[in-house]
């Protein structure tokens, strides 16, 4: 998740959907509230944990947190020199894991195949938009947390695109790489609230509309294809001469060793995760 966070365009949501620890870390989420924070003031650190999921949470925290700080410049040379080869690879495990998660659903209706609809033209059209343009306020940084954040959560909304989309992704990146306590404490301030609002709205949904909630979850995860479709056009560039706006194209002739790469890696992530998920049903029915 933490690898994915860094690459604008994969949702850390995505990971979560396609491990099977989606609802888990929805409701471990969930369950930072007001009595975790009773037990945690009477010092009831045993039962705090408890109830807040600990192990589950530190695991994938510290996870998150190592594979970015280890892995955020290793990403960024395999995006600048094998684009080809990371985005088909990530086209075919999104693929893949759709069509897996749509079989979870017991029977579809008006309501699910609208839901499907409006995740996927939801998605499109925040892969299409131009950036939009914010000041950096800290209001601006905690609510560019908070809303990054939330989508992160959301299989298929890329938390970092929502950043390039607010234009914070290359001022949050630069705190980060430097340190700057102040910029990043707002930011992670930020993220906490969206984390802990959010995560109440997902888990009610989950809980009265679950079929629905998957159709439209499925819906962004094919939405998401349009922004890691590694074919594109840009149309506008940032002060680093680096693209922030594209607009995706069809290939042309003289790109057939990409069209072969992206194919090739398209096809390696889509038959992985099908061994994945074909050993998933194996070790639940064996339970």
């Amino acid at each position: 998740m933490g690898i994915a966070e860094i690459i604008p365009g994969v949702s850390g949501g995505t990971i979560a959907f396609i491990t099977g620890i989606y609802e888990e870390l929805i409701y471990s989420i969930k369950s930072v509230d007001l009595k975790a924070f009773k037990l945690f003031s009477q010092l009831q650190l045993r039962n705090f944990w408890k109830h807040i999921n600990g192990n589950f949470l530190i695991t994938l925290v510290s996870g998150m947190a190592i594979s970015i700080l280890l892995f955020s410049r290793i990403i960024s040379y395999l995006l600048d020199f094998h684009p080809f080869k990371i985005w088909g690879l990530f086209f075919g495990l999104i693929i893949a894991s759709a069509i897996f998660i749509l079989k979870k659903i017991d029977s579809f209706n008006f309501l699910t195949y609208l839901s499907l609809i409006f995740g996927l033209l939801l998605a499109s059209y925040i892969s299409l938009v131009s950036p939009t343009m914010t000041s950096n306020s800290s209001i601006s940084i905690f609510a560019s947390g908070a809303i990054a954040i939330s989508a992160m959560i959301l299989p298929g909304i890329s938390g970092s695109f929502i950043l390039v989309f607010l234009s914070k992704y290359e001022f949050i990146l630069n705190a980060l790489n430097e340190f700057n306590f102040e910029v990043l404490s707002i930011f992670i301030l930020g993220c906490i609230f969206g984390l802990v609002f959010f995560s109440r709205i997902i888990t009610f949904l989950f809980n009265r509309f679950s079929s629905v909630v998957i159709s439209l979850l499925v819906g962004f995860l094919f939405g998401s294809l349009i922004k890691i479709w590694p074919f594109y056009e840009v149309i506008e560039y940032n002060l680093k001469n680096e693209p922030v706006y594209t607009r995706p194209n069809l290939p042309t002739l003289n790109q057939g060793v990409d069209i072969i790469y992206f194919l090739v890696f398209t096809l390696i992530g889509f038959f992985s995760m099908w061994i994945i998920e074909k050993k998933y049903l194996r070790s639940n029915l064996e339970k």
